[in-house]
């Protein structure tokens, strides 16, 4: 029996009742991390794990936000991994010992035991990229029975090999030309004699382009589409896919490979163009359990063909930057807002994260944060560019805020009622209503603005179907669709001059 978006939600963005965080020191830079996964202070045993965390089963295609993925947790599979070597130990599992300097070691004389392995990170990459995994083509395969001379094998050919420093994980160099052209590709682990053998393959998959899609904004100028996507099971994962459209049929035209968010673990969220259509910003929301994982990618774009050049990342730094879930760019373009916290359960602040945007380059330069609900998950810029509106998943609400149009500092007005677990939230293009799905009452709540405080005064509620998600208005200010990721379609509305809703068509998905 599927579960209600909202479920899915907590179970998704909340660990388990009583459950503590561990936060590793992270970089604050503003460029692109090489390595960011260096930049963590766990264990030497635990290092590679918890940066590059394995998640099972294929790509979701339900929003991020509601359905979680199928995964393992960084400390999931290293406990699971400690249990092996403790059985291994003990002449239960089959485990190997490692030497001080973290490579696995065979015991005494005995013969070199045949490896297993049961897990790549990551699991797949798009065709054309020139790493692996986004950041030093590393591909991490995590097994048992590994030792001294254990070597990983792409398509039965030896890759430079190296323990990882975790327990029963290897680290194999793989080339640009690997992953070159989609197909698959058979990932091995040999150990040599005396005894020693062939594991069984795990596939590899190149594929055509990047997986999981959860996001997509549109220039201003309707020529580039650009979708944000969850990327490959574990490791770093995130990309953005890029588009030119067709003026005459709306077509999409694949650019070229993706480029990567350096989102660790696959935790993608929201992809906003600015209203200049020169940057392009994402949301990498991090893993609730090394929440400084978060981080907003920043790109320019060229104006000649869409393509997006990396600016740099502001990487997470709770109490600062923590979970980012949302971004949006204010119709001057001069200040950015990012939702934040969304999952902590508490540990770490809810709020809005306030940007200032060099004109030139597109940097952000943080102006502080403010305070928001429980969970926030969707920022909105009201049109004249004076209100912003942030739905609090957890809290069951929106808040409401000014805009400094000086500094672009926000001003808290109040909170509104919203339905239970409210997800989007979209403004009319005039102006004078704004509008949130709820995807846990399956319902969508509809507010007149007030042109003078900014303040939400809600005129009533309209059914959805199962699971709403995101809400989309038409430039013309006349309808609205959203997404319901629970019944696999669209609802359509049409709005009033008073800004109710009436549904006129459900579009299958």
């Amino acid at each position: 029996m599927r579960q209600s978006s909202g479920d899915l939600i907590v179970h998704l963005l909340r660990p388990r009742s009583g459950a503590t965080r561990e936060v590793g020191a992270m970089s604050d830079s503003h460029s692109p991390p090489s390595k960011r996964h260096e930049a963590a202070a766990p264990d030497a045993g635990a290092v590679a794990l918890l940066s590059k965390p394995v998640r099972l089963g294929g790509p979701q295609a339900d929003s991020r936000w509601a359905a979680p993925r199928s995964c393992i947790r960084p400390r999931t599979l290293i406990f699971a991994l400690l249990v092996t070597e403790l059985l291994g130990a003990c002449g239960g599992g089959g485990g190997t010992s490692q030497s001080s300097s973290n490579q696995p070691v065979s015991s005494g004389s005995s013969p070199n035991p045949v490896p297993t392995i049961s897990a790549l990170s990551p699991s797949c990459a798009p065709a054309g990229e020139q790493f692996v995994d986004s950041v030093d083509s590393q591909l991490t395969v995590v097994g048992s029975n590994f030792v001294a001379g254990s070597v990983v094998r792409w398509n039965g050919s030896d890759r430079p090999t190296t323990s990882n420093g975790s327990i029963n994980g290897l680290t194999a160099q793989i080339s640009a030309s690997d992953i070159a052209a989609a197909g698959t590709a058979a990932v091995t682990v040999f150990n040599p004699a005396p005894g020693g053998g062939s594991s069984s393959p795990l596939t590899f998959t190149i594929t055509t382009g990047a997986v999981d899609p959860q996001s997509i904004a549109v220039d201003p100028a309707g020529k580039f589409a650009y979708v944000m996507n969850g990327g490959c099971t574990g490791g770093v994962g995130g990309y953005v896919s890029m588009y030119t459209i067709n003026p005459t049929t709306g077509a999409l035209a694949s650019i070229g490979p993706p480029v990567t968010t350096y989102d660790f673990g696959s935790f993608p969220g929201s992809v906003t163009v600015a209203p200049s259509g020169k940057f392009v910003y994402v949301t990498n929301s991090g893993d609730i359990w090394v929440p400084d994982n978060g981080s907003v990618a920043m790109y320019a774009i060229d104006a000649t063909t869409g393509a997006l050049t990396s600016t740099g990342t502001i990487n997470g730094n709770c109490p600062g930057l923590c979970l980012p879930s949302s971004v949006v760019v204010d119709p001057s373009g001069k200040f950015a807002y990012v939702a934040s916290g969304v999952g902590s359960y508490g540990n770490f602040p809810y709020t809005v994260g306030m940007y200032t945007i060099n004109a030139t380059t597109g940097a952000l330069t943080s102006i502080g944060t403010i305070a928001a609900g429980t969970d926030p998950v969707s920022v909105a810029v009201d049109p004249s560019g004076k209100f912003v509106y942030v739905t609090n998943s957890g809290s069951n609400d929106v808040s409401m805020y000014t805009i400094d149009a000086t500094t672009g500092s926000l001003t808290p007005i109040g909170t509104i009622a919203a339905g239970t677990t409210p997800v989007s939230v979209a403004v009319d293009p005039a102006g004078k209503f704004a509008y949130v799905t709820n995807s846990g009452s399956n319902d969508v709540s509809m507010y007149t603005i007030n042109s003078t405080t900014g303040s939400l005064t809600l005129i009533g509620m309209i059914a959805a179907r199962l699971s709403p998600t995101s809400i989309a208005l038409h430039p013309s200010g006349s309808f609205a669709y959203v997404t319901n990721s629970g019944s696999n379609d669209v609802s359509v509305y049409s709005i009033s001059s008073t800004g109710n809703l009436t549904l006129i068509a459900t579009i299958g998905t």
